[in-house]
């Protein structure tokens, strides 16, 4: 029986991880034969399939205005309080209307429930899946108590309430094994992992015959090496980390690319990586042109290029995140078959390293033994090949999209039984496996040398 599936979240635009797993999500449960549509603030997807919603957005100005009332001191005014159920009131009205206007079977409520980043909104869908009684997934990627901002807060009768909501129509999805203990201690709430996933079933196309292109639009020669960072430019990300691996490598032909433009938490911290990289004499090379998720094939972006144009040009990947509640990065780097340095942030310890993957690791500091280690896997095409190899072979077993569609299958069986069919693997909806041509006159960096650090004495 096909289901009409509707995916909640502030935004749905982006290369951020709700966005990404919304897409994997979609594309397994469409290959099935559902439908899927879309309510948010800002929505990239098939404009007939979705509810865009601007008070919906986590950037919306009255949002914001309640969020710096309520975080950091530990009382609200009455004003506050009102601004909130105001906010409520309409969103909940247009939630309503997107189950109406879509005839939808069931909700999945992507980490809106999860971290309080707009509280009116959900306060408006608990209220809704309370009030409809429609099957919900919470899918669950960052909780408020594994952020410091949202430690003090005016709202603790709100979070207890929608973040997240204990409903007997609702199952509770996570995507690492202290997200699920957590979440019990806490809430008494039972989940489910179902850790971030690619198409490991299907290898990527890549076109090696625009490699040289690529290259040379963002200013390398073909003997450089291209380290690159794949990853929003946010403080824990630790691509501090990425410069001081370049700077010890000692090799000119090493220039390290930050992928992704700075997030929403501010920009002095890539001021600061500028200034870092210069006095550590790293050429430091900043994509600034906004990039795409390369599973949304409905996006509207005629001059925007994915993440499926960048990993195919680099010669070697760094990760040494400080926190992840998963990590995309890591398996992108894996389904490239690029190696990769990464730090062994907490998730990464108890979820992913026992599986035994073959990577270069640091543990919070860079030591000489990882420098050298990163030295023998750059100079070492054998070496290279055979960390790649085994570490696909790992990720199909356990990261494909064979765990979320027997994850997914279940969970929809709890709510529908029989009447529902499993899901099965089927042939990608997209052309391709992810690769997709970009135009190079498009391409948009800031380049960072030795050279530009010189100051007037």
């Amino acid at each position: 029986m096909t289901q009409n599936i509707g995916f909640v979240s502030t935004r749905f635009a982006g290369t951020d991880g709700v966005s990404l797993e919304s897409s994997k999500w979609a594309d397994v449960l469409q290959q099935n034969g559902h439908r899927c549509f879309w309510f948010a603030g800002e929505i990239n997807r098939e404009p007939g399939k979705s509810l865009l919603v601007p008070e919906a957005h986590f950037q919306n100005p009255r949002v914001q205005s309640i969020n710096q009332q309520v975080f950091g001191r530990t009382g609200r005014s009455q004003p506050v309080t009102r601004a909130i159920h105001e906010m409520r009131s309409l969103l909940k009205a247009r939630l309503h209307d997107f189950i109406r206007r879509f005839e939808l079977d069931m909700l999945v409520a992507e980490n809106v429930l999860t971290i309080p980043l707009h509280v009116p909104l959900g306060l408006a869908l608990t209220e809704t899946i309370a009030e409809t009684q429609i099957p919900t997934i919470a899918h669950h990627h960052d909780f408020f108590w594994e952020r410091v901002r949202f430690s003090v807060n005016a709202i603790g009768d709100y979070i207890r309430m929608a973040f997240p909501p204990n409903l007997a129509n609702i199952r509770h999805v996570v995507i690492n094994t202290e997200a699920r203990e957590q979440l019990a201690l806490r809430t008494g709430i039972a989940s489910t992992i179902i850790p971030n996933v690619l198409d490991f079933e299907h290898q990527p196309r890549v076109s090696r015959k625009t490699t040289r292109v690529f290259r040379e639009s963002i200013g390398l020669d073909p003997d450089d090496r291209m380290i690159l960072q794949p990853t929003r430019i946010v403080q824990r990300k630790g691509i501090e980390f990425a410069i001081e691996l370049v700077r010890e490598l000692k090799d000119p032909r090493n220039k390290l690319v930050i992928s992704h433009e700075a997030g929403d938490e501010g920009m002095e911290y890539a001021e600061w990586l500028k200034e870092h990289a210069c006095e550590h004499g790293v050429d430091l090379r900043l994509v600034s042109l906004r990039i795409s998720d390369p599973l949304n094939q409905s996006r509207n972006e005629p001059a925007a290029y994915s993440l499926w144009d960048i990993y195919p040009y680099a010669d070697f990947i760094t990760y040494p995140s400080l926190y992840e509640g998963f990590g995309n990065a890591f398996l992108e780097a894996v389904y490239f078959k690029k190696p990769i340095l990464i730090n062994r942030y907490a998730t990464f310890v108890r979820d992913i390293e026992p599986l035994g993957f073959d990577l270069a690791v640091m543990d919070g500091f860079l030591s000489k033994k990882t420098v050298q280690n990163v030295m023998k896997i750059l100079n070492s095409a054998k070496r290279r090949n055979e960390m790649v190899r085994t570490n696909y072979q790992i990720a199909a077993r356990h990261y494909s999209y064979a765990v979320l569609r027997n994850q997914l299958s279940a969970i929809m069986k709890s709510f529908l039984g029989d009447a529902v069919e499993p899901l099965i693997a089927k042939a990608p909806s997209r052309k391709s496996a992810g690769y997709l041509y970009f135009d190079p006159q498009v391409v948009m960096y800031t380049h960072y040398d030795r050279k530009q650090c010189r100051r007037p004495v």
